[in-house]
């Protein structure tokens, strides 16, 4: 199940960004602690976390601070029938375990992104 939240910025943070919770885990924080969620444009209507049949890759996070090491998390994003499944992953599960791909039901997915943006508009 995916869940979406957001930081609003000042005074908590240095800016907007996205949290993405994948099964109750924080997908970003786990998979690169150096990383923070992306700002709005990921939620946008027909923005990038919307999936398309054919496969794209996604750049959900960057770094806050430059560091040694990549400079953002990317994931695939491809949508199978009325799943939509995000790949390239690499984070530990609740049992240690690297979670490298994970599904959502189309419709779930879609009705958080939709709640995710409109709750962010609000609070703009």
């Amino acid at each position: 199940m995916l869940f979406i939240s957001t930081c609003l910025g000042p005074p908590a943070c240095a800016a907007v960004h996205t949290y993405l919770f994948v099964d109750g885990l924080e997908a970003v924080a786990r998979s690169d602690s150096r990383m923070a969620g992306l700002g709005p444009r990921l939620l946008r209507p027909g923005g990038p976390l919307y999936p398309t049949d054919r496969p794209c890759k996604v750049d959900v996070a960057a770094q806050e601070q430059p560091e040694p090491g990549p400079d953002k998390l990317t994931i695939r994003i491809r949508l199978r029938d009325e799943t939509v499944i995000w790949s390239d992953l690499m984070y530990p599960g609740l049992d240690g375990r690297p979670i490298e791909e994970v599904r959502f039901r189309l419709e779930q997915y879609l009705g958080e992104v939709d709640r995710a943006y409109a709750a962010l508009r609000d609070d703009l």
